[in-house]
């Protein structure tokens, strides 16, 4: 029985470090307009010039001249830990640090865009995953 719990969990996690790192990825590689031009469906950004704008509105209380470094960081730290996520080295460190990266977001798109948001895109799911992440033992396939 413990054997198949071990597995089970081990494939949660798995599944769960793909996930995330899949979902920062994806958010970058939209701000590249690689998902499409900005306006297309499906596409939340487009290209680099859109997402700074909305990391303008979610960092409202910022001088503009910050705007785009903010974005940068932003994108930098995503790539950073979805890396992480997905060689699965220091993966606590990594998984604390996408959990408090994505409530950050999802606190700072609350603040400035209400509630609905944040919930609708699963941020703090996402964030609560990542939380979790970080809380599983070390787990081997083979336990």
């Amino acid at each position: 029985m413990q054997l198949t719990r071990d597995r089970n969990v081990f494939l949660a996690e798995v599944f769960l470090r793909v996930a995330l790192a899949a979902s920062f990825l994806s958010a970058v590689a939209d701000r590249f307009g690689v998902w499409g031009a900005p306006g297309e469906s499906g596409v939340a950004w487009g290209a680099w010039d859109p997402f700074v704008e909305y990391v303008a509105l979610l960092n409202w209380f910022a001088p503009a001249a910050l705007h785009a470094p903010l974005g940068w960081v932003a994108t930098i730290a995503e790539v950073i830990i979805a890396i992480g996520l997905l060689v699965g080295w220091k993966l606590r460190w990594f998984a604390i640090a996408s959990g408090t990266l994505l409530l950050v977001f999802a606190v700072t798109m609350t603040i400035a865009t209400g509630i609905k948001s944040p919930l609708d895109y699963s941020v703090f799911t996402a964030a609560a995953a990542s939380f979790l992440l970080a809380a599983i033992p070390k787990s081997s396939p083979s336990a």
